[in-house]
């Protein structure tokens, strides 16, 4: 295991303390073409209020790679790509995140997590199943094995593979990048029992525009109680030292939200560069 790269620049940045700078992205092969030669850390290609659509899903990953980029720099790709489900947490769907992982993807954002349970769920869809004497055995993996196309795209024998595809950080070897996002209050009242009792969750994304829905401010993503509500997201995480992210970083609310503690910052996608360059400057990534 030595001798493999890190592949999932996502993970990488964080291990070095740094910010991880991704955003959210429709899945058109333009999108996945222009992406490709951004400087974010990673994309999340949006599938929960866009329609489901695995064969679009795997042509994006396919067009993110250029053969010019693997001559130069080997297997790991410049733009890590990820994707968010369609499926809320009550739903304790496993399929989605299957076929993602399957195709090749490096990390699952799981909508709308409110529970212990759900939280289980999401992060064992990413883990193949283990005998319940080995190491690291929970949160049980409930993926299903299946993992051509993945290891093709990622460059690995089925074995070695096998040996990455596990979520980080509960394995450090791990390329598989876990994150719940936290919608509503009863996620919020309920995340220290899940940081607590669910390892090999990778990060905390806040979703603001449903739970600021819930509290009755719509979209106002800075109104004092809808910051109150987000601020204890942030100091749960920090209490356990788990990454919370923001899925509205612009350049005009970027130093603010890097001060507050997030560390996994989601711009605007491929046509908003300037979100990307204003908070590299704040993070001081050149």
């Amino acid at each position: 295991m030595a001798d493999l790269p890190r592949l999932n620049n996502v993970i990488r940045a964080l291990e070095a303390g740094q910010h991880a700078l991704t955003c959210f992205a429709p899945a058109h092969v333009d999108s996945a073409i222009g992406l490709s030669a951004s400087r974010y850390d990673g994309c999340v290609f949006e599938m929960e209020h866009n329609p489901w659509n695995s064969g679009r899903l795997r042509d994006c990953l396919q067009y993110m790679l250029n053969r010019a980029q693997i001559a130069k720099a080997g297997l790991v790709p410049p733009v890590t790509p990820m994707v968010r489900i369609p499926v809320n947490g009550v739903e304790m769907a496993q399929w989605q995140a299957k076929q993602a992982l399957d195709i090749g993807c490096y990390g699952i954002v799981f909508p709308h997590i409110s529970t212990v349970e759900e939280a289980a769920n999401a992060v064992g869809a990413c883990r193949y199943p283990r005998l319940k004497n080995a190491p690291l055995y929970a949160p049980a993996g409930i993926r299903g094995d299946g993992p051509t196309a993945a290891a093709r795209y990622w460059g690995l024998s089925q074995q070695d593979y096998y040996k990455k595809a596990d979520v980080w950080p509960l394995n450090k070897d791990g390329e598989i990048f876990c994150i719940l996002q936290i919608e509503d209050t009863r996620g919020v009242d309920n995340l220290d029992d899940m940081l607590k009792n669910v390892p090999g969750i990778g990060a905390i994304l806040i979703g603001e525009g449903d739970l600021s829905q819930e509290l009755g401010y719509p979209r106002q993503y800075e109104h004092k109680v809808v910051l109150e509500w987000m601020k204890r997201v942030v100091d749960t995480c920090k209490k356990h030292n788990v990454v919370v992210g923001h899925p509205h970083v612009e350049a005009g609310n970027c130093e603010r939200i890097i001060a507050e503690g997030y560390r996994f910052l989601m711009m605007a996608p491929v046509q908003s560069f300037n979100h990307l360059t204003k908070t590299m400057e704040a993070v001081g990534r050149k």
